[in-house]
Parts: C-alpha cells; structure tokens; sequence
C-alpha cells in the first residue's frame, strides 16, 4: 500500500523542515506552495522533487489540487506546522497492511503543542481529524478558512498522534483569529446571515464556558485560560466584523 504525503504552505521556513523529516518513511511527498517569500521552497526541494506553486485560491480548493497531484492510493495530508509520531508511522503501516482495504479512511488525533506545554483540554485534545485516506474515495467539505475531508467508505479511528506546533505565541495567535475572522465574516455576508447584536453579546460568554468549564480547560492551566478567552473573542470578532461589513 503506497503512501503520498501531502502538504499545502506558505511561508513556513520555521516548521516545514520538521514536517517533512517525519514523513520521509512515505512513498512520494508532494508539496503545494503559495509563493512563499522566505526559505520554504528551497527547504522543500531537498526532501521532493515535486514542488508546485500556485496562487492561494481557499485551503480546501488547495489541498484538492495537491491531492490530484499524488500519484498513489493512498494519502496521507498535513499541514506545514504538524508531526506524524513514531508510533503513529508504525501504526499507519500495520494497519494499512493488515486491514486489507477494509477502511477508505482514517482519523487521526492531533496533540497541540501551546505555550511552552502540551494542551490536554478545551476542545484541543483529542482532536481528531480525517488526515489517511484513500485518494479515489476522498473529497474536501469544509468551508474556509478550515478545511475538511470526508471518504466515501467506512472510516476507522487510529491511535497514534500527530503532534501540532502551532502558535509561536499568543501574538502570532491574535494575528490568526484576525485573518480568519476576516474570512469567516465575509462567508456570513455572502451566505446573507443577517447580523443580530444578541450573537454578538451572547456567544462569545457561552463559548468561554464551553472551552474552559465543560471541556476542562481550566486543567491547562494559564495557557488554558489565554485559549478560552482568544477563543471567546474569536467568536465576538468576526460578528462584529459582520456589523461592520452590513454597516
């Protein structure tokens, strides 16, 4: 059962090199760049000789375009900022050996790494995602700025982790809830969701309780409570950036 990993990036000199080690194992490694300006296609080239560039259209139509790249059965998709463990390589290739195409896919928990301390809690852990699966029977749902797969096919659940670096700090963190609440408002307009100031002032409280109360942030301790709050905002910034479009 041959493997292709794939990975869509943009300016990720700081982690791809760390992504890519962990996949070497993988029959063919196909990379999707969107003109990065700093090192991450020269890093790239020295692990696969194919390394594409295209204009950045939506992470789902991007990640679909790098699939129609691979040239085998079976895909397995990062992101720049991830790590396939060691027990999840071995895992990948017991299972796809001895499964016997039983499963067209399979989740894969994603471990966060955050401010100096792996988080446990919150919504973040286990956060299971559709990362293996069979390139013929797979197809992307999700809506931007958040991709998501899904498999014509039963699906199973794997063990193994893959490890998630993400946010350098809570800067680079407030910087993507900006980007993507930038995105998401703009689909609420499109989608013409009308703008109540009642979502504005109620769903950010109830998504800090969510993320800190009833999914046990709270045990994450001060990087817990920083997720809470930016995820708390997150959710009242792209209403009010919704206002401020109808407005």
């Amino acid at each position: 059962m041959k493997i292709s990993s794939v990975i869509v990036c943009f300016n990720e000199e700081d982690n791809i090199e760390r992504c890519l080690n962990s996949l070497l194992w993988t029959d063919e490694i196909v990379i999707v760049d969107s003109y990065s300006t700093d090192n991450t296609v020269s890093i790239c080239r020295k692990y696969t000789k194919k390394v594409y560039q295209r204009k950045w259209p939506g992470i789902n139509k991007q990640k679909e375009y790098a699939v129609s790249l691979a040239s085998n059965e079976w895909i397995l998709i990062l992101d720049a900022d991830e790590v396939v463990s060691d027990e999840l390589k071995r895992e990948i290739i017991d299972r796809l050996r001895y499964d016997n195409n039983k499963y067209s896919g399979y989740m894969v928990k994603r471990h966060t790494y955050y401010l100096g301390r792996w988080i446990n809690h919150g919504g973040w852990y286990p956060d299971y995602k559709l990362r293996l699966f069979k390139k013929n029977e797979g197809y992307f749902v999700g809506e931007d700025p958040h991709d998501k797969i899904m498999v014509n096919g039963p699906v199973d659940k794997l063990k193994g982790e893959i490890y998630h670096y993400t946010y350098k700090n809570i800067s680079h963190h407030i910087k993507t809830i900006n980007n993507f609440s930038d995105v998401v408002s703009k689909n609420m307009k499109n989608k013409g969701e009308s703008f109540l100031i009642t979502k504005m002032i109620l769903k950010p409280p109830v998504k800090f309780l969510e993320t800190y109360i009833y999914k046990f942030g709270f045990l994450d301790g001060i990087p817990g409570l920083i997720i809470s709050i930016l995820s708390s905002y997150y959710v009242f910034l792209k209403y009010a950036k919704l206002w401020e479009m109808r407005h």
